[in-house]
């Protein structure tokens, strides 16, 4: 993962907010793995509309692929793995894919790419041959934006492209052309998911030099504050993780640590994120399939963020390796 540029922890403060990302990560996992299952029932089928559907089950993927790559002996990732491992496999999924078309074809590309280990069958490689074939992995009249996103699912399911280099698309990015900009006018999920893409959720180095790395976190924590003062409880889950993926420990920041601290506020007894934001949370007495889409986003995005940032700061085992001496004499 991204190499930190914080020193180690030596005091309380950070230690206590390393315990707070860990109680995070905890409740919302263990949330997600009682109550995910819901997109792949009957009654999920039946309350929820295909489209907004079929992109939860892609959200629900992407988190276990990086809760695998992070944390992938987490006993409490199994039931969030589960529902992902039953949705691949259904015979109709590729159908529902393509329900909405303008969505068609991103989707397309998200779900191959994101296949779990043994769901990779007959229908993924047509999805993938057609999106090859109508030059949709060219770059054609695509936005920056979803050119990125585009070249990012395709590295991610192997599929040979003619789409820019990074360096080209983050220099297009509203990123990269964000400082000084107004936070009100800046998009959350663009600058986010930039970040997101460049760095592989925090699993490689974004490869901006210094100074474009400095400017980037400078807006992001812009932002970050911003969200904070709006009690944006979603879009700070995502800058959090986006301090993170540019290098920054967030729990050493200002803003990083204000906005962890409204995200432990904001949980619900059960463990959940009871809504986007604060304005909008669920009421009390919600039934509770009206929870769940209130719930939902937020609490996998707080999942995702704080599940890498609690793995992050665990020690890893160092190797143990036999001396040349010691090769030697076996």
């Amino acid at each position: 993962m991204t190499t930190r540029t914080s020193a180690p922890d030596t005091d309380g403060g950070t230690a206590a907010a390393g315990d707070t990302v860990s109680a995070l990560a905890a409740d919302t996992g263990r949330w997600l793995g009682l109550h995910a299952g819901r997109l792949d029932s009957s009654a999920g089928r039946a309350e929820l509309p295909v489209t907004p559907r079929v992109k939860a089950l892609l959200q629900l993927a992407l988190l276990c692929r990086c809760w695998q790559k992070a944390a992938p002996d987490d006993i409490a990732l199994e039931p969030v793995l589960s529902v992902v491992e039953h949705a691949w496999r259904r015979p109709d999924f590729p159908r529902l894919l393509a329900h909405s078309p303008d969505s068609a074809r991103p989707f397309g590309l998200v779900w191959a790419a994101l296949a779990p280990a043994g769901t990779v069958t007959d229908a993924r490689r047509g999805v993938l041959d057609r999106l090859s074939a109508d030059g949709y992995l060219t770059p054609r009249r695509k936005s920056p934006y979803l050119h990125l996103g585009t070249r990012f699912y395709a590295e991610l399911a192997g599929l040979g492209h003619g789409l820019a280099s990074y360096e080209e698309l983050y220099a297009c990015s509203a990123l990269a052309r964000a400082d000084g900009v107004p936070v009100a006018e800046l998009d959350v999920c663009q600058v986010t998911d930039t970040v997101f893409y460049l760095s592989d959720y925090g699993f490689r180095d974004t490869g901006l030099d210094a100074e474009a790395r400095e400017r980037a976190s400078r807006v992001v924590e812009r932002l970050t504050d911003h969200c904070v003062r709006e009690d944006a409880w979603e879009y700070a889950a995502k800058l959090l993780l986006a301090q993170h993926c540019l290098g920054s420990d967030p729990l050493r920041t200002p803003s990083g640590t204000a906005a962890l601290g409204m995200l432990a506020g904001a949980r619900s007894p059960d463990g959940s994120l009871p809504g986007k934001r604060a304005r909008g949370r669920a009421p009390a007495s919600a039934p509770p399939q009206q929870y769940f889409r209130w719930a939902y986003q937020p609490t996998l995005v707080t999942a995702l963020t704080t599940l890498l940032l609690a793995n992050a700061r665990r020690p890893r085992p160092v190797p143990v390796t036999a001396s040349p001496t010691a090769r030697r004499t076996r």
